[in-house]
């Protein structure tokens, strides 16, 4: 109907290709057409409780049914669902045989490729790989191109051992995953891993991350189906299961070879969440003070929580401000978001501190101090906020720096900390774009070996710093600069 090819669904009743949800729904719209000459007839009991419309993705192959809204992992009898998985396997093999020697005859007689970019007057490979939108995840796309930026993050995983789960007959074909193989047979380390191995390493265009999202799936019940989810809520609970596993150890790793590579990390770093430290801790692990004072008696509480990020409220005098050239009033910064996360503030009435010397609830002051900065500091913009009904977006200009975001006046204990250490230089920024939590797209920019890079899911272009300095900002991470000997500071 309109002509694209991104997200193709054959439907297997009829077999009418459509393209899937996320680029225009014809897909969906055919199956809701199918439904309505069913609706001026009577059908029986029986009969309606069989009536499923199921369809296939031309690119994963997984089997979806629109009635049920869930994927399908059994099959028919004959087992028909596996023969037009394989019929189309073949398609695309052929497809990609013939593609790649077209591919190779333009490469020789052209010097022209959309893989080859011009810097300093050389010709260098694009070797940025896109991820594949498998039907609005680009909330998932977006904090994984983020993440596989962190190099000490995504270093640590993609020297992890392999784990090959495939042997005998099926080796070297993919695996289909059913039910009957239960969670233990699956590893979010172990399919996070594959996902960072395949990025930058410029053998595709595009990789398709659908064994990851099945894990994901999985292990997390909040993100099935196929709805705009939120970025900062999939990255931690993706940190937050990385970790526990971790912790467990993996598909035959043995939890004490994982905690001494953690720990060889950072000897000096003990920030723990959850049990012993990982490489989650160990470079995205900091520690908070929490200070409460009671206003009627004067008592003093403290309390130290770990953290792996930090979720700043946008001051309410900003709110009204949406672009970086916007005359009206002062612009919002980061630093301004970071003053009203740790400045004093006196609690309301819903939320009076039980003091222990007064035994009873009372009105009282908090305060928070970083006591232990992070190696990799990512700050979550708080964009989106509940009214009587909805949530409704910021969308406030937040202007950021690219170098030297000093945390220095933010520290408990500065005298403590060197010159160097309390400076931290962006890396990755993730973008939303639209209105509501619930819509929209995200995008991710990230620096890689001193370039950046805007990350559109399949699609990855070369950017520059003006243009990421632009961004609205929803998610930033920033990585703890490196003291050079005999360095000027900058």
């Amino acid at each position: 109907v309109c002509r694209s090819n991104k997200s193709p669904w054959v439907c297997l009743t009829c077999s009418s290709v459509h393209c899937g949800r996320y680029v225009n729904g014809h897909a969906k719209k055919h199956y809701e057409d199918a439904q309505i000459p069913l609706t001026n007839h009577k059908k029986t009991e029986k009969q309606e409780k069989v009536q499923h419309t199921v369809c296939m993705d031309c690119s994963s192959y997984s089997t979806y049914c629109y009635r049920c809204d869930d994927f399908v992992v059994n099959d028919t009898k004959l087992g028909l669902v596996q023969k037009v998985r394989e019929h189309l396997q073949n398609l695309e093999n052929s497809a990609f045989t013939s593609d790649r020697h077209r591919k190779r005859k333009l490469l020789e007689n052209s010097s022209l490729n959309s893989k080859l970019l011009k810097v300093n007057g050389s010709t260098t490979a694009l070797c940025a790989t896109g991820l594949r939108n498998l039907g609005n995840t680009c909330f998932m796309n977006a904090i994984l191109q983020s993440l596989s930026n962190i190099q000490q993050f995504c270093c640590y995983f993609k020297e992890l051992p392999a784990v090959e789960l495939r042997n005998g007959k099926t080796a070297g074909r993919r695996t289909y995953h059913t039910r009957s193989q239960g969670d233990n047979n699956v590893s979010l380390v172990e399919e996070f891993r594959k996902t960072l191995c395949a990025l930058w390493q410029g053998s595709q265009t595009a990789f398709s991350p659908e064994s990851l999202f099945y894990v994901v799936w999985k292990i997390m019940p909040n993100f099935r189906g196929y709805q705009q989810q939120d970025a900062h809520e999939f990255m931690r609970y993706l940190l937050d299961h990385l970790h526990l596993e971790l912790q467990g150890g993996f598909n035959g790793v043995s939890r004490s070879v994982i905690l001494q590579e953690s720990s060889n990390l950072s000897a000096s770093n003990k920030c723990c969440i959850n049990g012993a430290s990982t490489v989650v801790t160990a470079i995205f692990g900091g520690i908070l003070q929490n200070e409460v004072n009671c206003l009627i008696c004067g008592t003093e509480s403290r309390k130290f929580d770990p953290f792996l990020d930090l979720s700043l409220d946008i001051p309410s005098q900003f709110r009204n401000k949406r672009t970086k050239n916007q005359e009206s009033g002062p612009m919002c910064t980061l630093r301004d978001c970071l003053r009203s996360f740790t400045d004093l503030e006196e609690l309301d009435e819903t939320e009076l501190y039980m003091c222990h010397k007064c035994k009873k609830k009372q009105k009282s002051t908090k305060k928070f101090w970083i006591q232990k900065l992070p190696k990799v500091l990512c700050l979550h913009l708080k964009r989106f906020h509940w009214t009587a009904y909805l949530r409704n977006k910021v969308d406030t200009y937040v202007e950021f720096p690219l170098r030297g975001l000093d945390m220095k006046c933010y520290l408990l204990e500065p005298e403590n900390s060197g010159p160097e250490s309390c400076l931290y230089d962006l890396v990755a920024v993730v973008v939303h774009h639209g209105s509501g939590v619930g819509s929209g797209h995200y995008t991710a920019y990230a620096a890689h070996e001193g370039r950046w890079f805007h990350f559109n899911d399949s699609t990855v272009t070369l950017t520059d710093e003006e243009t990421v300095g632009k961004a609205k900002a929803y998610i930033l991470f920033y990585v703890e600069r490196q003291a050079k000997p005999g360095a000027e500071k900058l």
